[in-house]
């Protein structure tokens, strides 16, 4: 999964054809728990573009995007925002699964 580096790398990836960004923190356990399940949720998904967000490093983008729990997902699909999966609630590798099987094509 590539990190994030800027905002203005954000800019950019939005307008790929598939973007997944996962908003995460080093502090946060729950996302500690994701993020060993990632590689294979990419494999599943080879045609997306899978980002880590770090929350404390980009907060103001957070704040722009409605992030306000942690660990999140949100897709973007040539610039336009088609699903989050946003909430402070520990997340599943079925539950991340079904969420990208859910966004418009």
């Amino acid at each position: 999964m590539k990190n994030l580096r800027s905002t203005e790398e954000f800019q950019e990836l939005v307008k790929e054809p598939l973007a997944i960004f996962m908003f995460t923190a080093a502090w946060c356990p729950d996302c500690r728990v994701i993020d060993p399940i990632m590689p294979e949720i990419e494999k599943t998904f080879p045609d997306l573009a899978f980002v880590s967000v770090d929350r404390d490093q980009f907060i103001d983008l957070c704040i722009e995007q409605d992030v306000y729990g942690i660990p999140s997902f949100l897709a973007y699909a040539n610039g336009q925002e088609t699903g989050r999966f946003v909430s402070k609630d520990r997340k599943t590798q079925t539950e991340i699964e079904e969420f990208i099987s859910n966004l418009p094509k």
